[in-house]
């Protein structure tokens, strides 16, 4: 028999599919490995809590080493998700008029230390390494400036931080798990270089070899080539070591197993965070008609508005209120109660959530409102995020999350997930639907134990379609009177896959 290393330069892209049979537990399976998730992203622990630390590796080495290579095989070969590369690139300082003149004629130091903005870049990845969502800037070679526009990178469970001074920086030290050397022969370096400034970059052969013999090299020899010292892997050859870049792979993969794997809710009581509005006569009498079938798209909307103006009702008497005192116009005192919180913003999941909206301003005057857009990734299967648009500086709001049913949870994590990102309090968060599943709370409230869990009815079992059983159908479809292809996420109309 052959042994094939695990690391081949043809690499098949990553797969992704999930399970929720009735023997085995939620499953997020991928080429090589099979991590049990209950039903969330493993970037939580055993206990629904977030990592205490994302798994930060520092690629460091002479400018062309090869580190953004190593960095994309590792990233391949580690076959998870959620995995962000961060590049020391984005870093450089704005430069000054002269800096800038200095720059054109290939007489500015960019592999000196002082180049870069390393308060910005510890700030950005003690952020990441905390899962929070951070903006990058984006850097133009070919100008010398940093863009107007910086990408947004949402938080992971793994992160690879590259650069060619990716070791000078004590701080940076601090938050880098692993630390790998990517050691490259002078003259491979040099030739790549020439190939990429020329290619990529705009630049002259005389320029770069110019600035290569008066700042690269001996800032190479004073700046980078001692930081080996602090390595734990060197990788000779670059992104050609297989072997060297099968062992860091291994140990990043040892390292996520032990806070990754979860277990299943099944036949366990639901959680306490949950709160079931009362199934009066009238309640059932309304679900009796949205649920029905034969019942006509007026009223289908009718009782459905009707169930959602309850419903959110029920959702704002779990907000905190303080002791207030106000005087009546008859002169006396009344003891009464406001709010005790900054204010209120809802978000909906679209499209079905944001059917919610009315009766959230109905009850709540000049509440602002967010959207979030959730679709699935059909060669991954995975949900991804399409479109966002948040209300600014929410973070002492309380969040009123809406998406009109919740069957396994899928799309609900996400958008949890990405409040999160965005600094509202867990805890400030509430998530209001008409309908959910049993595995949709379960996974909600086990990845977000603290979250506040609001709906008119649970339903029991989820069908091998995600459709909830006995369920109400395809909310989004029926309120709005369209038919949406079998392939949409059931989050985008109603049915949070």
């Amino acid at each position: 028999m052959t042994h094939r290393c695990p690391l081949t330069p043809s690499l098949s892209p990553r797969k992704r599919t999930t399970s929720q049979s009735k023997t085995e537990p939620p499953l997020l399976r991928t080429n090589k490995r099979t991590i049990y998730t209950a039903g969330r992203p493993p970037w939580y622990n055993v206990t629904g809590t977030t990592f205490k630390e994302a798994f930060v590796i520092g690629l460091c080495g002479g400018s062309a080493s090869g580190k953004t290579t190593v960095a994309n095989k590792i990233i391949e070969a580690l076959d998870v998700p959620w995995v962000v590369l961060l590049s020391m690139d984005s870093f450089y300082k704005v430069l000054s008029k002269e800096e800038q003149e200095l720059a054109a004629r290939n007489e500015y130091n960019f592999d000196h230390p002082d180049a870069f903005d390393f308060e910005l870049l510890v700030t950005v990845l003690r952020k990441l390494k905390k899962g929070k969502s951070i903006k990058v800037p984006v850097y133009d070679f070919t100008s010398h400036s940093r863009r107007k526009e910086w990408k947004t990178v949402y938080g992971a469970n793994v992160v690879i931080f590259e650069g060619i001074l990716a070791f000078a920086n004590k701080e940076l030290l601090k938050l880098l798990d692993m630390k790998v050397f990517v050691d490259t022969d002078s003259d491979i370096r040099l030739v790549r270089r020439l190939k990429r400034d020329i290619t990529d970059r705009g630049r002259d052969i005389v320029g770069v070899i110019k600035q290569y013999n008066k700042f690269v090299k001996p800032a190479f020899e004073q700046y980078i080539e001692p930081t080996v010292q602090v390595a734990d892997i060197v990788v000779p050859r670059g992104g050609e070591n297989f072997v060297a870049l099968d062992l860091i792979v291994q140990h990043v993969h040892s390292q996520l197993e032990k806070v990754s794997l979860a277990s299943a809710h099944q036949g366990q009581p639901l959680p306490e965070t949950l709160s079931v509005m009362e199934s009066t006569p009238q309640v059932r009498g309304m679900h009796t008609i949205i649920r029905n079938k034969e019942t006509s798209r007026d009223e289908f909307i009718f009782y459905s508005k009707r169930l959602m103006r309850l419903l959110i009702e029920h959702a704002l008497s779990f907000l905190p209120l303080k002791p207030v005192t106000v005087e009546t116009p008859q002169g006396t005192v009344y003891e009464g109660k406001r709010l005790s919180g900054k204010r209120i913003t809802g978000v909906s999941i679209l499209r079905a959530g944001e059917t919610m909206e009315q009766a959230l301003m109905a009850v709540c005057k000049d509440i602002r409102l967010g959207k979030i857009l959730i679709q699935t990734n059909h060669d991954t299967g995975e949900p991804e995020l399409h479109y966002l648009r948040l209300p600014k500086d929410l973070s002492e709001d309380y969040v009123i999350l809406m998406d009109s049913t919740v069957s396994t949870g899928a799309a609900a994590l996400m958008a949890v997930r990405v409040l999160l990102d965005h600094d509202v309090q867990e805890d400030k968060i509430f998530l209001l639907s008409l309908l959910m599943a049993e595995m949709g709370v379960h996974s909600v409230a086990y990845a977000f134990p603290k979250v506040r869990i609001i709906t008119t009815a649970v339903d029991k079992k989820v069908n091998d379609e995600f459709h909830i059983i006995p369920g109400i159908g395809n909310f989004g479809d029926r309120y709005f009177g369209t038919d949406a292809p079998s392939d949409w996420y059931e989050s985008d109309e109603g049915m949070d896959y």
